[in-house]
């Protein structure tokens, strides 16, 4: 079932220059935890879908978003991320690029579970922080 996404508007809230820039929209998904969100946005540059998907990639692998952004390269289904600690999941084979700067990108998330996880590494980073840890 199509519905909004407070994800983008979050995404904004951490990272404020692209306010206004992109949209997108959520889809339910046939079981109780599992989500899709729908990302479009422009971009500066005419772009390819690997150089996308290599981007995603890459970001994945990184220390910064190590556990937090996952891809896959497989077909996905709803049930396939019931349970993903990732908050985000991106299916590679969904990323579109339309006349060359029109993206588009598909990425899944465990709505109850994966949410937990990423608090719960926010609280410990929190808790370093401040020398609770």
């Amino acid at each position: 079932m199509p519905t909004s996404t407070g994800s983008a508007i979050a995404t904004t809230l951490v990272l404020p220059e692209y306010e206004g820039l992109f949209d997108g929209v959520a889809v339910r998904a046939p079981i109780v935890v599992g989500s899709i969100s729908d990302v479009i946005f422009v971009t500066e540059r005419e772009t390819s879908v690997e150089e996308v998907n290599d981007i995603f990639r890459e970001e994945a692998a990184s220390d910064k978003y190590l556990g937090i952004l996952g891809v896959s390269d497989e077909p996905l289904v709803s049930s396939d991320i019931v349970g993903d600690e990732h908050a985000s999941l991106v299916d590679l084979a969904m990323t579109r690029v339309v006349d060359g700067d029109l993206v588009k990108i598909m990425s899944w998330y465990d709505n109850e579970w994966g949410f937990t996880i990423q608090m719960v590494r926010e609280a410990a980073k929190l808790a370093e922080a401040v020398g609770l840890a």
